[in-house]
């Protein structure tokens, strides 16, 4: 899942697609490198490696048996104002129903009436004229509910947005059919640092993979070169088939936003305990 990236970084290349998610995000490679058990379980003999240096982690014993363990105090006073956002903006996106009619079409917002020269990308070809991408945009509705797209859109295009968006109404705003919503549970995931299971953090990013691809092809770019092939949501097929992708989308990120929170409410409540029995069986196995 790190391999392409870090091979490109040594070459100087970049990927327009896939390595947004470690750039955008700024969530280091190393993070997604180190596996975690989340808290409330002894790795044995660990404290004789070199976890022992790694942040959030305690020696400790159960039952005569050594290690280390995830300190959710640690945790917590390093970002639990963070933690706490993010679980109130996951909690209040899966209460809603999955809004599907905005077609992705943010980043052609993020190009209306900005010329030739105005593409976000520069690197990548368009697929279409700019005054066609202005026609596209002229003739739909923009339903955008995801503030971190929105502050991206062109002047021209932000009035035109159904509403207009801020970050202090993000909580409000957030929906479940939202690609980049769904991304974010990988960001705000990787924010729980050793207090993520392993396996949440890595089906998070494998999701938001499969999400920015098709976020891309949704595009009005030309990632021929990338071995992508167009989804044209400028047409009705095109539009279609985004709102598939999106349906299920809302099912698979409904699981990962369960995951989150359950990962969440285990942190805050073992933080300020000792360990004083059996670890539980992890929640977020598999």
């Amino acid at each position: 899942m790190t391999g392409d990236h870090l091979d490109r970084r040594r070459r100087g290349a970049e990927h327009p697609v896939v390595d947004f998610l470690f750039t955008y995000y700024r969530t280091s490679v190393g993070t997604v490198r180190r596996w975690h058990p989340g808290p409330g379980v002894i790795l044995e003999n660990a404290h004789h490696d070199d976890r022992a240096e790694w942040r959030h982690y305690r020696r400790d014993s159960l039952y005569g048996r050594c290690g280390l363990v995830v300190d959710p105090d640690s945790v917590m006073a390093r970002r639990g104002d963070r933690i706490r956002r993010a679980r109130s903006l996951v909690e209040a996106t899966a209460t809603r129903p999955g809004a599907t009619g905005c077609f992705g079409l943010h980043e052609w917002a993020m190009l209306y009436r900005a010329g030739a020269d105005g593409a976000r990308h520069g690197q990548v070809p368009l697929r279409i004229s700019p005054d066609a991408i202005d026609g596209v945009v002229r003739g739909s509705r923009l339903r955008c509910t995801h503030f971190d797209a929105y502050r991206f859109f062109t002047e021209a295009a932000a009035p035109l947005n159904e509403p207009p968006l801020s970050r202090d109404g993000q909580i409000a705003n957030e929906q479940p059919a939202c690609l980049h919503a769904g991304m974010d549970i990988y960001s705000y995931t990787a924010l729980l640092e050793a207090g993520a299971p392993g396996e949440l953090l890595l089906d998070a990013l494998d999701a938001a993979f499969d999400a920015r691809e098709v976020d891309m092809r949704s595009s009005p770019y030309d990632l021929s070169a990338w071995g992508l092939e167009p989804i044209p949501v400028e047409t009705a097929r095109g539009r279609a088939e985004f709102v598939a992708f999106q349906r299920e989308w809302i099912v698979r990120t409904g699981a990962l936003r369960a995951r989150f929170v359950r990962a969440t409410d285990r942190l805050e409540r073992m933080s300020s305990t000792a360990l004083t029995g059996p670890a539980d069986t992890p929640d977020d196995a598999g």
